[in-house]
């Protein structure tokens, strides 16, 4: 994979390659847990509930190439889409980008390191449950935050 020097900081997000654009993903593994929409509020709850395609260890997707056969509410991140994403966390590379900031420190592009976004607390490997490992009826119990989403 070729990249182009401190490329996070010299070109917009749709000027990026697509392994430019991979390569922004910190590995938090926050994505990739479920959220629900409240129809009324508007609301969305974030559960600790990871996609079963999560291996939460690594806090990476198992089946990257085939995640939208295998799970077809699988949401693509694009430059054009990233404004709309307004759960993201705040930590994420692509928000701080889209919004002007600059990558976090611990941010493996700028430490070298790619198991600082566990150890600074900011991936889901502490806290995230198996999906298939919890009934349906029971996801309420698994609400971690509830992100007001203003259109």
């Amino acid at each position: 994979m070729t990249l182009r020097d401190r490329f996070w900081e010299r070109y917009a997000l749709d000027e990026l390659t697509q392994e430019e654009w991979e390569a922004l993903c910190d590995g938090c593994g926050q994505c990739c847990l479920l959220k629900f929409q409240d129809e009324d509020s508007g609301d969305l709850a974030i559960l600790n509930l990871a996609c079963t395609l999560l291996d939460i260890g690594s806090c990476r997707c198992s089946d990257y190439p085939n995640r939208f056969s295998k799970v077809p509410d699988c949401t693509q991140l694009t430059p054009a889409l990233v404004g709309q994403f307004k759960w993201l966390p705040h930590s994420c590379a692509y928000r701080r980008l889209a919004e002007g900031r600059k990558l976090a420190g611990w941010h493996h592009l700028i430490s070298g390191d790619r198991e600082r976004v566990h150890r600074k607390g900011i991936s889901v490997r502490s806290f995230a449950v198996p999906q298939d490992g919890v009934r349906e009826e029971h996801y309420e119990d698994h609400i971690i935050a509830i992100i007001p989403i203003d259109d």
